[in-house]
Order: C-alpha cells, then sequence, then structure tokens
C-alpha cells in the first residue's frame, strides 16, 4: 500500500502530531538553566530571552490546537461539537479553524506536489516531508516518541504510525 493511501483523518492525527513534538521540545528546552544564563543575583544576562523562547512556545501551541481542531473536523466532528469543546458557538469555532482546515486541505499529497511548492522552512518543511512520505514521518515520530518515553507503558515500538488508519479501498475478487 502506498502512502497516499492513508486517510485525511490520519494524515490531520500526523499533522497534529508533529505540532505536539515541536510544542514539547520547545517547551522541554525552556527548563534548563544554563550556567552562564544568569548574575550571581540571578537577573537575566541576555534580557528578553526568555520571553523570546516564551513566545516560540506560544507559538507552537497556537499550532498544536489548531491541528487538533482540524484533526476533529477531518475525523468527522461538527462545528458544534467543537464550539461545544471550547465553550463558544458553532460560528466563532467556524471563523477560528477554518481557514486552518481548508490550508490542510489543500496541502500537497505527492512527492510532485511537494517539490513544486519551492524551499520551505520550520513546519512547512516538516508538512511537505509528511504529505510526500507519511509513513516514512510517523517512523520519525515514532522514534522521537520512543526516545523521549517517560515510563509510559504499553506504546509498542509503533507508537505513532501503528495507529494510522488508512483508505479503504475496494479489490474486486480474483476471477471477477
Amino acid at each position: 500500500m502506498a502512502d497516499e493511501d492513508y486517510t485525511d483523518a490520519a494524515r490531520a492525527r500526523l499533522a497534529m502530531a508533529y505540532e505536539a513534538c515541536e510544542l514539547a521540545g520547545l517547551a522541554r528546552g525552556a527548563v534548563p538553566i544554563g550556567e552562564d544564563e544568569l548574575h550571581p543575583d540571578g537577573t537575566a544576562r541576555s534580557p528578553g530571552a526568555v520571553l523570546a523562547d516564551a513566545a516560540h512556545v506560544l507559538r507552537a501551541a497556537q499550532r498544536f490546537f489548531e491541528a487538533a481542531a482540524v484533526c476533529e473536523r477531518l475525523g468527522g466532528a461538527s462545528w458544534q461539537l467543537i464550539g461545544d469543546v471550547l465553550g463558544v458557538d458553532a460560528r466563532t469555532a467556524r471563523a477560528r479553524f477554518a481557514v486552518a482546515e481548508s490550508c490542510f486541505r489543500e496541502e500537497p499529497r505527492s512527492p510532485g506536489e511537494v517539490s513544486a511548492t519551492g524551499a520551505l522552512d520550520g513546519a512547512g518543511w516538516w508538512r511537505a516531508y509528511a504529505a510526500g512520505n507519511p509513513l516514512e514521518a510517523a517512523r520519525d515520530l515514532d522514534d522521537w516518541v520512543l526516545r523521549h518515553e517517560d515510563g509510559d507503558d504499553g506504546l509498542g515500538p509503533a507508537p505513532v504510525s501503528g495507529g494510522l488508519a488508512r483508505s479503504r479501498k475496494w479489490i474486486a475478487p480474483h476471477g471477477s
């Protein structure tokens, strides 16, 4: 079965997994305090650096939030359900996430489409990579999860790729 056989809902869940990975990495990076980060009195040697790091985490959290909404939509959730979960009406939920859903649906799905998009950076690069190679991208996330396993039991060897749903295509019975 080819990579492009993954359902849109599975691709959206993979995109959400990536955004969660990015968010976790950024948040995790903010935990250590470097030996030369602070003056002896505890003040920052680089004023604004901590706030800039927090802003990166916040932007990553917003991307994760949008990816979660897109994942829910492609999984069949109505705007009403999304609004109910967020404590807003369906119209507000749609206004907040419809562009993200539309952008996801228009993302390239094959290596040929990806190469036509030109140079990509950051999350755009990963989205293009995942569009052309979803199984490989999922396996990269498998490796990340297993490297960062903190006592989680029962993840198995494929904690991301093992759960991705593929399209169900009708195959004619032999001899038909």
